[in-house]
C-alpha cells in the first residue's frame, strides 16, 4: 500500500464534517488525517493483505459475536481521536458502553473516540517506522492494547499504555489479554 500525504492547510483547514464529507464523495480512496491535519492518501491494499486482513477481522468478529462485549471495526472504518487526528485501524474493537455512550449521530460519521483494541497489519509498501509511530499514537490517545503484525519478519509488536513495546517473534497466536477476554488470534492463517 503506498501512501501519499497532502498538506491543505495553507490553503484551507477541513472541519471535521468536511473531512467526512470528503471521504463518503471519495469512497474509493483511503484517507486519513493527522493531527496536524495533513491528509494522508493510501491505495487500496494487495491481494494478499487484504485477504489476511479479512481474517483478522473475521476472527475478531466470531470472538465479539460470542461474547457481545462491544463492536468490532474493519479498515474502512475511520475514528475522530482525543488529539484531532483521523485514523482507519486495520481491525479495531469498542467496548460496548463506550460505543452506547456515543449518540446516533456521531455513530454514524467519524466517532470520537479512540478503539480500546487496534490493529494494523503491516503492509509490504508500509513504512515500518511510520506505522509504528501510528500505533504510539492509538496508545496515546487511550487504545488498551494494540498489535502491530509484520507478516515479513513474522513479529508481532504488542503496545500497552506506560509499558515497552513487547515484540514477539513467530508466535502461533496471540492473546486478547483482559480487554478481548477468551480472545486469541490465530495467526497461522494470517503468516
Amino acid at each position: 500500500m503506498t501512501t501519499l500525504t497532502l498538506n491543505l492547510n495553507p490553503i484551507i483547514k477541513l472541519t471535521d464534517d468536511q473531512f467526512f464529507q470528503l471521504c463518503q464523495e471519495n469512497e474509493n480512496i483511503r484517507l486519513e488525517r493527522t493531527a496536524k491535519g495533513e491528509l494522508i492518501i493510501m491505495s487500496p491494499a494487495g491481494g494478499e493483505t487484504g485477504s489476511s486482513n479479512a481474517g483478522l477481522t473475521a476472527q475478531i468478529w466470531i470472538w465479539n459475536q460470542q461474547h457481545k462485549l462491544g463492536k468490532v471495526f474493519d479498515s474502512s472504518t475511520g475514528f475522530k481521536l482525543p488529539n484531532g487526528a483521523n485514523r482507519a485501524p486495520d481491525a479495531s474493537w469498542v467496548k460496548l458502553e463506550t460505543w452506547n455512550a456515543l449518540t446516533p449521530e456521531q455513530q454514524k460519521k467519524f466517532p470520537p473516540i479512540c478503539p480500546d483494541f487496534v490493529v494494523e497489519l503491516l503492509s509490504p509498501s508500509d513504512s515500518l517506522k511510520e506505522t509504528q509511530d501510528k500505533m504510539k499514537e492509538y496508545r496515546d490517545n487511550g487504545a488498551v492494547l494494540g498489535w502491530l503484525i509484520n507478516r515479513k519478519s513474522r513479529q508481532v509488536e504488542i503496545y500497552r499504555p506506560h509499558q515497552e513495546v513487547e515484540m514477539l517473534e513467530s508466535p502461533a497466536t496471540v492473546s486478547g489479554e483482559d480487554v478481548l477476554p477468551g480472545f486469541i488470534l490465530n495467526l497461522e492463517s494470517i503468516w
